[in-house]
């Protein structure tokens, strides 16, 4: 008994799969949330890679003052022969104001700037080299103190589901240290 060789379509997931192998593939990140919460120790620890050593920490003075950033980190991965280049999309000064009711603009219109270039990209002559850098999903961090959902996570939530990304809550867990 010989298994058959196929060479036509019954093939077509194997070697789209074994190209996007070789080729790699683009993850983009983003996390959003206060000052503090630990952002950038999860994306650190998920990844084993310090994305945030030249980082300049603010003092309170500073923050007061600070608009919503939106700052790429990219790193390349790769682990068992699978490439992967990571884009961290980090917001620092999401929801560190005081009056936080447009603090999701700039995030939202980095959101959509990034899919409206792709969808360009896509509908060109030359779709060959195609840099996907859309957020493919959100890590949204959530204080454990107040009282609820504030303005900012309300508008948060809301664009994320109109925008249909794949996004996770985070309800961040306080440690007294003792």
């Amino acid at each position: 008994f010989q298994e058959k060789q196929y060479v036509g379509f019954a093939t077509l997931p194997n070697q789209v799969h074994r190209k996007s192998v070789k080729k790699g593939f683009d993850f983009t990140l983003m996390v959003a949330g206060e000052s503090g919460m630990g952002k950038s120790t999860l994306v650190n620890s998920l990844f084993l890679t310090d994305l945030y050593k030249d980082r300049k920490l603010l003092n309170a003075e500073e923050r007061i003052n600070q608009t919503v950033e939106i700052i790429k980190h990219t790193v390349d991965i790769e682990e068992k022969g699978v490439k992967l280049k990571l884009t961290i999309v980090d917001t620092p000064g999401f929801g560190d104001a005081v009056n936080n009711n447009e603090c999701w603009k700039p995030i939202t219109d980095y959101i959509d700037q990034q899919f409206e270039q792709y969808f360009r990209d896509e509908s060109g002559l030359n779709r060959k080299n195609i840099q996907d850098n859309r957020v493919h999903c959100c890590l949204y961090f959530i204080p454990p103190f107040g009282h609820g959902n504030t303005q900012a996570d309300m508008g948060g939530q809301k664009y994320l589901r109109r925008a249909q990304l794949l996004y996770y809550y985070f309800i961040i867990k306080c440690h007294s240290g003792k």
